[in-house]
């Protein structure tokens, strides 16, 4: 008897809580979390509709369905067995928190406690969990399922400057926050673009046309060209383009509706990058000498939009130190 109790004292066994992501097909499991499975002496999960279990059967993985309690599960190990808990999606924290209390009592020796992820989300797997949460917003918000793309066009606007402010702040939080309101943005125009009874597109369409389109303009990273510069690189892009649009000129596709001083900038590096001779008209009129500063700016490397906004950011600074603010 002492014999039989020294050697279960040795070996209380081992816990292994095995975790997997809802993001990842089912079934698509980790090749030690196989491992862990098939050596188990048991295998149980709380959740009797959980997506892995026809695959773990199929696989020949008896699952059996129970929700111990930790006094339980620590009396399943008992002689060194092994017990695999197939954790729901909320993780099974009352029972980590039971294993927890247990442990700090010291009354029970206790097993080896293993976290073993059996799935792990890929780089962008939060983006799903986006694209759902939109889907339900549409169907069920009252505001959200009457928008339109006209109707929410103004907000992209708003969205993107107050990006840009957030990086000319240089503050770090508000620009992981804005940048996820433009994203926001995107998916909800996707969204409702699926509606269309006419052209619908989803959001895998609009993220395969860019991927499509970035493969394209880099044959210097996924082709045969090669590119070593900054300036190299803008080459492609531009011949690469012009291909894709067959623009009949150069000032096909320029947005008239941007800010001013950006729009005259992206005209004046369209007439200097196609090598164009097209002198600035002249007149006697303010918008004549602020479209030849813009065109000076942009020949020197310089954003004018982004210049004037700086300036602008400092007398607004010098009014509020005037006012005492």
């Amino acid at each position: 008897m002492n014999t039989t109790a020294h050697s279960t004292e040795a070996a209380p066994g081992r816990i292994v809580l095995l975790t997997t992501s809802h993001r990842v097909a089912p079934g698509l499991l980790s090749w030690p979390a196989w491992q862990a499975l098939h050596a188990a002496d048991r295998v149980l999960c709380a959740d009797g509709a959980h997506p892995q279990l026809p695959y773990l059967r199929e696989a020949g993985v008896t699952v059996d369905e129970a929700a111990p309690t930790a006094e339980e599960l620590v009396a399943a190990c008992a002689g060194g067995r092994t017990v695999v808990v197939v954790a729901t999606g909320e993780g099974e924290p009352a029972l980590t928190d039971g294993l927890a209390r247990l442990a700090g009592s010291g009354r029970v020796s206790m097993p080896q406690l293993e976290l073993l992820p059996a799935s792990y989300d890929l780089p962008g797997a939060r983006l799903l969990d986006l694209v759902q949460v939109m889907d339900r917003i549409r169907a069920e918000c009252p505001w959200s399922s009457r928008q339109t793309h006209r109707g929410l066009a103004k907000y992209a606007i708003e969205e993107a400057y107050e990006l840009v402010e957030s990086i000319e702040d240089g503050d770090r939080e508000e620009l992981r926050e804005e940048l996820g309101d433009v994203l926001l943005q995107v998916v909800f125009h996707a969204r409702i673009a699926e509606e269309d009874a006419e052209e619908p597109f989803s959001i895998d369409d609009v993220a395969g046309g860019i991927v499509t389109k970035l493969i394209h303009r880099h044959p210097h990273v996924f082709g045969d060209e090669s590119a070593t510069t900054p300036e190299e690189v803008k080459e492609h892009w531009l011949r690469t383009k012009a291909a894709e649009k067959r623009r009949a000129s150069v000032t096909d596709g320029i947005p008239l509706g941007q800010p001013a001083l950006a729009l005259a900038a992206k005209l004046a590096s369209r007439v200097r990058t196609a090598g164009l001779d097209v002198p600035l008209p002249q007149r006697e009129d303010i918008g004549y000498t602020l479209l030849a500063l813009a065109t000076e700016a942009e020949s020197r490397g310089t954003d004018p939009e982004a210049a004037l906004r700086a300036a602008a950011r400092t007398y607004r600074d010098a009014i509020r130190r005037t006012e005492g603010v």
